[in-house]
This record gives C-alpha cells, structure tokens and sequence, in this order.
C-alpha cells in the first residue's frame, strides 16, 4: 500500500490570512477524462482536516485540484465585479512518487495565484 498523501493550504495574500471557507475538489485526469475523488472545504487555519488524497488512496498519476475562490473572495469581502477575474482555479499536476507527502499550496489575491511543491 502507498504511504504517500497529499495536502494543500490556502493563503489569503491580500488580506495576509488564511482562506477559511474555501472549497477545493480533486480530480483524477487521464487524457481527456477527470474523475472526481474528493470535495473538501478549508478549515479556520486555510487547510483541510484530513489530507486530500490520503494514505491507501495515493498512486502514481495524473491530478488536478480546483479551488473555488470566486466564491470564497465574495464571501470575504473582496470587490465586487463580474464576472470575477479569478473564479476557479485549475492547478494539474504529477505524482510520481507513491511514498512522498505531496503538498501544493495556493497563495491567492483577487488577481493572482501562485503555487509550488511544499513540503
């Protein structure tokens, strides 16, 4: 059984707080087709209470998260606009590793995102 999981966290870099609220979904993706795995919402500190993908469920492959964070920056107040710049955010990404913590993060603004590979 793989011993690897993924995570995520979710920042608030307008505000400089976490992202309390914020709905993520996982997808599987093989080609053309996406599969979704989990839907999860942000906890008070910006992160999941359980891994998203977790210890027995993690493989090799192809993922994509999306964070819904038209939804989230209404609710918190950001400017209003429509349609919103940033509404839903795809980050695809590998696992190529079966045994590593995989942790993608998202630094998020009303007008810009960055992620990485966190530890």
């Amino acid at each position: 059984m793989a011993e690897g999981y993924l995570t995520t966290h979710v920042l608030d870099t307008a505000r400089g707080v976490p992202a309390a609220g914020l709905e993520i979904e996982l997808f599987t993706v093989a080609g053309e087709e996406r599969r979704s795995l989990a839907r999860m919402v942000t906890n008070a500190d910006g992160r999941t209470d359980s891994p998203i993908l977790p210890k027995g469920a993690f493989a090799v492959g192809v993922y994509e998260l999306v964070f819904r964070a038209g939804a989230y920056l209404d609710a918190a107040g950001a400017a209003p606009e429509a349609p919103r710049f940033l509404d839903e955010i795809p980050i695809r990404f590998g696992i190529s590793d079966p045994e590593a913590h995989y942790h993608v993060p998202l630094l998020l603004s009303p007008f810009g995102y960055g992620t990485y590979r966190g530890s």
